[in-house]
């Protein structure tokens, strides 16, 4: 069914209201204070000490103002979903808005990604001396890779893996394996399967949205989904790709378990077989489980999970059946990470500076979107009891499940610096904070999104 919104009656904002704006404001406002400080804090540090092991800190990311083809083409692309974004979300078929939503995130972050140029900023950010394209040659045997997988992780035996090989599971190297062998080869491609894939979480985040609280809501997200800064970083990198995969798990569960789907068994078993594979992606999005857990508390049904836990266990049972010990491979994973810059930046600065980190990726639309959230958050969690939450506490239900599952890696220590990327599946889910916002500002919060993004992007050569 469309949702329009009316037209509101040309009157005074009521004081109400103009409280609310005020407090969103202040919300953006501390974000910029918090990113501030980090910046002020982290200078001091390195000018000391050399410790955070980054350049510019809180982000992983060199003061070096630049331009490239995307200059022209990311503007273009924030301009025309500023203009005629929410007016198109509140019009369009369904299938539509998610097909454009799908076409203007992809046009997002390639303009993004551009603004470094086809080569430093797609074709070649996968192929350094960090990165999975790295040690595709050693997978020639992948059984015999899987096997010996453990042994490369530690730094110190000859051959250890390349950072992010030893940093991940094998299931994401295997994917850039996969590609090669199919004919795909090369960074360029790896480039555009990780934009490619990862642009497809949007649409994911939406459907979710939909199913589990409304679809006015799922409208109102649309736009703010789409124009996140966090695209900076989805494009290029791995974590764009895994974004995605955990991204559909969440909306096929949440599909299956309000039964708005043909074939709900098909989906929930499905939405296993993504986490399964997320988990062997990434070590950390394990916490994916708490959305997952979210949608299940928020349909009141436990009828999808069997088949979901039969789905969830195929990766698992796969990769050590094939030799590779996820938990062993944990285990030398931390030992790695505290023999190289995880041992010596500080948590007492990263434990807030990695907040700092999120707060420029989300933009100020999402904290003033997260400032609604957590002013809800006490009234939903009374109203859990009796299953009369309204469609705007289903929505902070499952923002505030993503924002437990980052700030449990937060706690956690594995995460220090470089969360602007690696927090991506995370992040995504609290986009939709932004559909909370009262409409006629919406607008001008889009375009302090896109400031945010295009900033970032020609100021700082970002990581990765």
């Amino acid at each position: 069914m469309k949702t329009v919104d009316r037209p509101e009656p040309a009157t005074a904002p009521l004081p109400a209201q103009r409280s609310g704006h005020l407090r969103d404001l202040a919300a953006a406002g501390a974000g910029v204070v918090l990113v501030v400080a980090a910046v002020l804090v982290g200078r001091a540090f390195d000018d000391a000490d050399r410790v955070l092991v980054v350049h510019w800190p809180p982000l992983l990311a060199s003061w070096y103002p630049h331009v490239g083809p995307g200059t022209w083409a990311a503007p273009a692309v924030a301009v025309a979903v500023i203009a005629y974004g929410p007016a198109l979300a509140d019009r369009l078929r369904w299938r539509a808005l998610l097909l454009s939503c799908y076409a203007s995130a992809l046009a997002w972050v390639f303009s993004l990604a551009l603004i470094d140029g086809w080569s430093r900023g797609v074709a070649e950010r996968l192929t350094t001396r960090h990165e999975y394209l790295r040690v595709i040659d050693r997978f020639d045997d992948i059984g015999a890779a899987l096997r010996g997988f453990n042994e490369h992780i530690l730094i110190g035996p000859p051959g250890n893996w390349p950072a992010h090989v030893a940093g991940h599971p094998p299931g994401s190297t295997l994917t850039f394996v996969l590609l090669d062998r199919v004919g795909l080869g090369g960074g360029a491609w790896a480039g555009v399967w990780c934009i490619v894939t990862g642009a497809s979480a949007a649409v994911a985040v939406l459907i979710a949205v939909r199913a589990l609280a409304d679809e006015h809501l799922a409208r109102r997200a649309a736009p703010f989904v789409v124009l996140a800064p966090v695209a900076v970083w989805a494009g290029v990198s791995a974590d764009g790709y895994f974004t995605a995969v955990a991204a559909w798990s969440v909306a096929l569960l949440a599909l299956a378990a309000t039964r708005t789907v043909r074939r709900p068994a098909a989906a929930a078993t499905v939405a296993g077989l993504l986490y399964g594979l997320t988990c062997y992606l990434s070590y950390g999005l394990t916490l994916i489980a708490l959305p997952l857990l979210a949608v299940l508390v928020l349909t009141r049904t436990p009828k999808p999970l069997p088949l979901f836990v039969l789905g969830a266990l195929v990766a698992p049972v796969a990769f050590t059946l094939a030799g590779f010990n996820w938990w062993e491979a944990y285990r030398l994973l931390v030992e790695r990470y505290y023999q190289g810059a995880g041992g010596i930046r500080p948590y007492s600065y990263w434990i807030w500076a990695n907040l700092a980190c999120t707060a420029i990726a989300v933009g100020p639309a999402t904290l003033a979107g997260l400032r609604r959230t957590m002013a809800g958050a006490p009234g939903t969690v009374r109203t859990l009891r009796t299953g009369t939450t309204t469609p705007p506490q289903r929505l902070i239900l499952l923002v505030s499940a993503a924002l437990l599952a980052l700030l449990a890696a937060d706690l956690s220590g594995m995460s220090k610096a470089e969360t602007e990327r690696i927090w991506q599946p995370f992040m995504l889910w609290l986009l939709p904070a932004a559909a909370l916002l009262p409409a006629q500002g919406r607008r001008g919060w889009l375009a302090a999104q896109a400031t945010v993004a295009l900033a970032v992007n020609h100021l700082l050569w970002t990581g990765w």
